[in-house]
């Protein structure tokens, strides 16, 4: 897989991403949802302080920890994506890096700089040990609501295909509903697990000996 080929997929990722984000920050207000086919596939507008799929860490120190976290992943993605290509590595675990990276990439572009970009967003209260939301749609004018580093990710991405409610009678959960699937995404996140998933399927196709692997072989001198 050549050079070229990895920069479009991450390109077409981060465009597809932050172009939704985008619109769903602007057009939405936060917690509310439109349905796309029915009930079974929303946008559903949700900022995330934390790492994917809208799991926290620490407040506000542990949101800077884990936007730094990013940023170094995707310093060292850029000098691993370039040492795979260059071994000649399977290409599918050259897509599925690029996936990875893009999907690391995108969500770091908004703990970075959203809240630099948009007047609103949620911000931490440390009174109360937790992130409080805002009133009405942000907008790119005035002031940002946060500073470097301190922005926080934009997901959407809500598929509540199944709902139902557990019997009394069912172990740890009765009488609670149920829902699946219930965590809030984005395509950053998708291009992440997606890629993560394909490469624990497909790991013993992808990491067949590559041909850099072969030269250095004591059988072939």
């Amino acid at each position: 897989m050549k050079k070229i080929h990895v920069v479009i997929v991450i390109l077409a990722i981060l465009v597809a991403d932050q172009l939704l984000k985008f619109y769903v920050k602007t057009n939405f207000d936060l917690n509310t949802a439109r349905p796309v086919c029915g009930q079974w596939f929303q946008l559903y507008f949700v900022e995330n302080p934390g790492m994917a799929y809208g799991w926290k860490f620490g407040g506000n120190w542990g949101k800077l920890a884990l936007t730094v976290f990013r940023m170094g992943a995707v310093i060292f993605g850029v000098f691993y994506l370039g040492k795979i290509i260059r071994l000649k590595y399977h290409n599918g675990f050259i897509f599925c890096a690029a996936l990875i990276f893009a999907g690391a990439l995108g969500n770091l572009i908004d703990s970075c700089f959203y809240g630099l970009i948009f007047d609103k967003g949620m911000v931490y209260n440390p009174l109360i040990n937790e992130y409080t939301g805002y009133a009405g749609l942000a907008t790119t004018a005035g002031k940002g609501y946060g500073t470097f580093l301190h922005g926080n990710v934009v997901d959407m991405l809500y598929f509540p295909v199944i709902r139902g409610h557990f019997p009394d009678w069912f172990p740890m959960w009765g009488g609670e509903d149920f829902e699946f699937f219930r965590p809030i995404f984005n395509l950053a996140d998708a291009a992440i697990s997606g890629g993560v998933i394909a490469i624990l399927l497909f790991q013993k196709r992808f990491f067949k000996a590559t041909p850099a692997d072969k030269e250095m072989s004591p059988s072939n001198p």
